[in-house]
């Protein structure tokens, strides 16, 4: 086994994962600390090292709010148990877990990016154990990246000290340490030709800025994106709405001004905790800013021009994401909602979401579902309409989760899943549940290795075909208590979506 191994910058010795056979490797630094001079500007080459460095336990988490403090957060339950975990601004580290038994194998490669809608999560969490894709024959590395304040915040002064390099650092940061892992995964038994990118929700969104970025040419050649496509049937009315640089850097003026601090020399001076408790303390949101080096753009308005790096990509999603913490809770507030987002459109919206039992969740649930499946039949119309022929996969996540809060197929349960670790979790998972995630985890496997999810079971027998998703022929796996495919069109409510959606775009986009 692969238990030293000999990096860029010096030696590492790993340690047996709880299956022997596989090596894992924690805390390698891929960048120089991001503190001083460095905080808030690219990330820098990681400085080499004498003698071995022993790579047993993962780094500090990226600074944040303490993980675990909220006992009503389902997040809480679920795998923030840990409030003691140690955090620090020098955080720029990966973990890799490798099956290889020798630096020559070439085996595929898995970058993971994590969520946290940018503000918070970490490598560390349990459903992150890279142990059971790597069984597979898959190097799995998962990305350490600075988060909210720390990894988003512009400012007129940085961008005059980098004008290459003005904002978002915390994708730069993926970024750099997936050039890391190109350049020297081949000594822990990965191939640098074969890298499959990928994440959830926050992770799911930097998926696509990565795609999507100019700078990112031959760096990754598939792609996987987890409840990250965010679409609205009206454009400019997004989840998260666009921002340019020369308006976030005003927002980092006023943030400035509300710590008290008249110069980016006086700021890179503050203690990081200081610096974290007042931007939680500012309660804003900080995130990927348009600053046409690293992000030119709308994202999903740059991949369905094209203006992409072309490789096989998945989506998918739960099928009630958010639905267990829903924004409105009455038929009430939800017709409310529907009037604000869909003005005049809104009658037509609330008569194809009705209930027949009047249910404020049987309506959740449509318009839920509805708004992810949204992206993805408009990707696949946009690919549709060019010659552009790269695949692209879909899924839905919609299993009985068990447990006494019945949270539904709730965001981010399909982790536990996909990364094959419910035996870490608090949840009575049965032997479907454990059958469910054996196949999930061969589907993405089998994607990280050759571009197409088809393959074997375990028990040697062919696993449900997956096929493509495109406009006309709209397959789609269900990941249910078992797994099986449809390839139905859109219904009245999709159709609806869409065509709200085209007549929005047509002043800058042409169909």
């Amino acid at each position: 086994m692969l238990r030293r191994v000999a990096v860029q910058n010096g030696i590492i010795e790993g340690l047996p994962a709880a299956d022997p056979r596989i090596t894992s490797f924690k805390g390698i630094p891929f960048a120089a600390p991001p503190v001083g001079k460095n905080r808030w500007r690219a990330p820098q080459p990681a400085s080499d090292w004498d003698g071995v460095l022993y790579a047993y336990k993962f780094a500090p988490i990226s600074m944040q709010h303490i993980p675990g403090e909220d006992p009503e957060n389902i997040y809480t339950r679920e795998w923030n148990v840990d409030t003691s975990i140690e955090m620090d601004e020098d955080s720029l580290h990966l973990n890799v877990w490798t099956p290889a038994k020798s630096a020559n194998e070439k085996l595929p490669v898995f970058v993971w990016y994590f969520g946290g809608a940018l503000h918070e999560g970490n490598t560390a969490e349990m459903e992150f154990d890279g142990e059971r894709i790597a069984r597979r024959g898959i190097v799995v590395v998962t990305v350490n990246y600075r988060l909210n304040i720390f990894g988003f915040l512009c400012h007129p002064e940085i961008t005059a000290e980098n004008p290459e390099a003005p904002a978002n650092f915390g994708h730069l940061d993926q970024q750099l340490a997936t050039r890391w892992v190109q350049r020297n995964i081949a000594a822990f038994g990965g191939d640098p030709k074969n890298i499959t990118i990928g994440g959830q929700s926050a992770g799911g969104v930097s998926v696509m800025a990565q795609v999507t970025s100019p700078q990112n040419a031959g760096l990754f050649q598939k792609a996987i994106c987890d409840s990250g496509l965010i679409f609205s049937a009206y454009p400019g009315n997004f989840v998260i709405p666009d921002k340019n640089l020369s308006l976030a850097e005003q927002e980092g003026i006023e943030f400035f001004r509300f710590l008290g601090v008249s110069s980016l020399r006086e700021a890179r001076m503050l203690d990081a905790v200081f610096l974290r408790d007042k931007m939680m303390e500012y309660k804003a949101m900080w995130g990927t800013v348009i600053d046409e080096k690293f992000c030119c753009g709308n994202l999903n308005e740059l991949y369905m021009a094209n203006k992409c790096q072309q490789v096989p990509m998945m989506f998918g999603h739960t099928a009630t994401e958010f639905q267990n913490r829903p924004i409105v809770k009455t038929v009430e507030e939800f017709k409310t909602f529907a009037k604000e987002t869909y003005e005049e459109d809104a009658d037509e919206f609330l008569k194809l979401c009705a209930s027949s039992t009047g249910s404020i969740s049987e309506m959740l649930y449509k318009a839920t579902r509805c708004h992810m499946e949204l992206g993805i039949r408009l990707l696949a119309r946009a690919k549709s309409m060019s010659d552009e022929k790269t695949p692209i996969y879909y899924w839905v996540f919609n299993p009985e989760i068990p447990g006494w809060d019945n949270p539904g197929s709730f965001h981010s349960s399909d982790l536990w899943f996909f990364f094959e670790t419910l035996a870490k979790c608090w949840r009575p998972f049965a032997g479907k549940h454990y059958d469910l995630a054996r196949k999930m985890c061969y589907y993405w496997s089998n994607f990280i290795r050759s571009g197409n999810p088809n393959g074997r079971d375990a028990d040697g027998t062919d696993m449900p075909l997956w096929k493509p998703f495109t406009e006309n022929d709209p397959n789609r796996i269900w990941f249910c208590d078992h797994v099986y495919p449809d390839n139905k069109g859109p219904d009245d409510l999709m159709k609806f979506l869409i065509k709200r959606y085209i007549s929005s775009v047509t002043s800058h986009w042409e169909y």
